[in-house]
């Protein structure tokens, strides 16, 4: 047997696999379409490992989906194919309709079909894990409490609408035709090998190139922020022993405002990555106008996957923060891979002659 995990190129999608594989033998099919943030090399080291399988291709494509999950007999789906960057889905939202919504979709009808002609044994352990956000839920004041599982859906971007349109249709599969999911909405994550357009990332590498830092509006903002390596231990525990149908959220227990988080990143990069003329990178913070519709603050409440499924973040953010920033100051090549864009000739060279 072997699970398909779609998106598995990205940020969250090839921490999973590279996790996957630490703790289990197994097989992985890692199915990616390889837009803009999806990069093979982030699943570098798996390039001769007789276990992982890489498909280009696109969740939208039924019934080449369909022919993966017989091929490989396929018991579980875990689902990371999105488009995801806030200010994309505000200067062009059809790309997202298309991957977050019509994609899903897809995925959906896929499984379904593949499920249904199963037998008894493998219908009942088969899974559909949908991988999606806390954005669904919309903004929280100061004082409010955080989002439990049973908030209301409240988007109020193109990108969290998305999302929010992906969830009720992976709730309505199950509904109306059994199919048995599972669906986690996380809050912000960080790490290794995430696209320098996300705040962390973009932070950290403007900080080793003496650019500057820019921070929307006043920089308060706040976000619960989860390590990656922590949400992959999450995912990996409600496939495994979640209920079927139920909505589990995961958050890092770490509430910071986008302002303490940059000040944080150029404090670490002031002691392991000094500028030559001594100053603080703290100098290169500028204020820019903040982004339209901009939720003010994100936090979920994670007692339901604590209480039921025993997970619990092993990293503080200052931990976290640490290896996230030690990483990418070891591996300069990735990052210069990604910032001069030439990851993408790999697909160039690889799908040229096929």
């Amino acid at each position: 047997m072997t699970i398909l995990v779609t998106g598995g190129a990205g940020f969250i999608g090839a921490n999973f696999v590279l996790d996957w594989f630490a703790d289990h033998d197994e097989p992985v099919v890692t199915l990616d379409k390889l837009t803009y943030s999806g990069n093979p090399a982030n699943l570098a080291v798996l390039r001769d490992d007789q276990r992982h399988t890489f498909v280009h291709g696109d969740i939208g494509d039924r019934l080449a989906v369909e022919e993966l999950l017989r091929q490989h007999r396929v018991r579980a789906i875990v689902n990371f194919a999105a488009e995801s960057h806030v200010d994309r889905s505000i200067h062009g939202p059809g790309a997202f309709i298309e991957t977050n919504v019509v994609g899903v979709y897809a995925l959906l009808e896929a499984a379904r079909a593949y499920w249904s002609g199963l037998a008894d044994a493998d219908r009942e352990s088969f899974r559909f894990l949908h991988v999606s956000t806390d954005e669904v839920y919309g903004s929280l004041a100061q004082d409010d409490p955080a989002f439990s599982e049973s908030n209301a859906y409240q988007p109020n971007s193109p990108y969290s609408a998305s999302k929010a349109a992906s969830d009720h249709l992976v709730r309505a599969w199950y509904h109306t035709y059994g199919l048995p999911v599972l669906t986690t909405n996380c809050s912000n994550n960080y790490g290794p090998y995430q696209f320098p357009e996300k705040l962390i990332p973009l932070m950290i590498l403007n900080c080793l190139a003496g650019k500057p830092l820019p921070v929307y509006g006043d920089g308060m903002q706040i976000r619960d922020w989860l390590f990656v390596s922590d949400h992959c231990t999450a995912i990996r525990q409600v496939l495994e022993k979640g209920r079927v149908g139920e909505v589990y959220n995961i958050g890092g227990s770490s509430e910071k405002p986008n302002l303490h988080v940059v000040g944080t990143i150029c404090d670490i990069a002031d002691r392991i990555h000094a500028r030559t003329d001594g100053s603080s990178h703290r100098t290169l913070i500028t204020h820019v106008t903040d982004r339209p519709g901009h939720d003010r603050r994100y936090a979920v409440d994670t007692t339901k996957i604590e209480q039921e499924l025993g997970w619990r973040p092993s990293e503080t953010f200052e931990s976290g923060i640490e290896k996230t920033v030690a990483w990418y100051i070891d591996n300069k090549a990735w990052c210069d891979n990604v910032a001069d864009g030439s990851y993408r000739d790999w697909l160039k060279t690889n799908y040229a002659v096929r």
